[in-house]
């Protein structure tokens, strides 16, 4: 019997899973490594160098068992597949036809891959949930609160902003106290020297080549004929060229306009309803305010009206003051300064310090 009792860890095969799982192994918890399968690359026609490179395939799904082997704990694959295709897939076309720009890790992270866990953690007698995310959750005034981790380059809170307080609780995050570089050299440590060299990916689990106007045009093989060649005009109403299709564009792109007017254009608000993209100087991607819905809260079961907060629009942006209102469906934030390039469908994210106090969906 372990010191710690079970715990069930999500193992990608790279390397922030796998030393997390080492960690915990070493703490004393009976490790029960499980690798997610969301998506199939061969259906999708991936080169196998672009497999290499990402998750969801047995170059990862081989790594993560064989770390389990070799440090004697049980391993699992979970398929997903089909959860991913209609929660995930669908919604980021979805978004994309309606003029928005998703976050695919955030909705994963929310509708699929926590409550797999817990189902699958349940199944197995496990009391807690792991991941190798750079992040922090400690307990206040009886909730939960998920806090960005020590190293600034790697907090990944913003993508975690979805989790319920349930989850929330049975989550733990071994490297939150860490730096990746400290990480690497535990990978060295534990031996494994290649896994602690391995490059990082950024991309889109599904759309490995990082191209996902290629990607809509395959699920929506018509897509073309449908939005392409609409209007581009000024804030104004003037038309000054054609675009490809509105689905094609996302709030703040300057290069891939082909369009020639002297100086650097940029777009900053796209209307599917008339599948026209406004273009315009850099100035008009500046707004004061939004509006935010679908919120959860985490740090505190609401937020009062005026709390001053530091908002995160984009998962690499810096937080910038403002000022929460409670308004009819969501929270109108209020920027101390205009901020650049508020993109419909991104997550805006809460901050009071490095705790998360709520997310939601930017409307408009």
């Amino acid at each position: 019997m372990s010191k710690k009792g079970k715990i069930l860890v999500a193992m990608s095969g790279g390397i922030d899973s796998t030393v997390a799982a080492m960690m915990l192994h070493d703490e004393g918890y009976e490790v029960i490594g499980i690798t997610m399968k969301t998506w199939d690359y061969a259906d999708a026609g991936v080169s196998q160098s672009k497999k290499e490179t990402g998750c969801c395939n047995l170059d990862s799904f081989n790594d993560a068992r064989l770390a389990a082997v070799e440090h004697g704990f049980a391993h699992y694959v979970l398929d997903l597949r089909s959860e991913f295709g209609d929660a995930v897939i669908e919604n980021f076309v979805d978004e994309y036809m309606a003029g928005r720009t998703p976050n695919p890790c955030v909705m994963c992270n929310t509708h699929i891959k926590w409550n797999a866990l817990l189902k699958r953690a349940d199944t197995l007698d496990c009391e807690f949930i792991a991941t190798g995310h750079y992040v922090k959750v400690r307990t206040e005034s009886n909730r939960y609160v998920l806090s960005m981790g020590t190293d600034s380059t790697k907090d990944q809170s913003y993508v975690l902003w979805g989790l319920s307080q349930e989850c929330l609780s049975r989550s733990i995050y071994p490297l939150g106290n860490y730096l990746k570089t400290e990480i690497r050299q535990l990978a060295h440590d534990y031996g494994y020297p290649e896994l602690a060299k391995k490059s990082e990916s950024y991309e889109i689990c599904f759309v490995p080549d990082n191209d996902y106007r290629n990607f809509l045009k395959k699920r929506i093989p018509e897509i073309e004929e449908k939005v392409g060649g609409g209007p581009f005009v000024l804030s104004d109403g003037t038309v000054v060229g054609k675009h490809k299709g509105y689905p094609f564009y996302t709030i703040g792109q300057r290069k891939g306009l082909d369009i020639a007017l002297g100086r650097p254009m940029y777009v900053s608000a796209i209307d599917p309803s008339t599948n026209t993209v406004v273009i315009g100087d850099e100035i008009d991607l500046e707004r004061s305010d939004m509006h935010v819905s679908k919120l959860n809260y985490i740090k505190y079961d609401t937020i009062l009206e005026g709390f001053s907060s530091l908002t995160k629009i984009r998962y690499k942006s810096t937080p910038v003051a403002s000022t929460l209102h409670q308004v009819a469906g969501g929270i109108r934030v209020q920027f101390d300064d205009a901020v650049k390039g508020i993109a419909p469908g991104q997550s805006a994210v809460f901050y009071e310090g490095a705790d998360v106090v709520a997310g939601g969906i930017i409307m408009y």
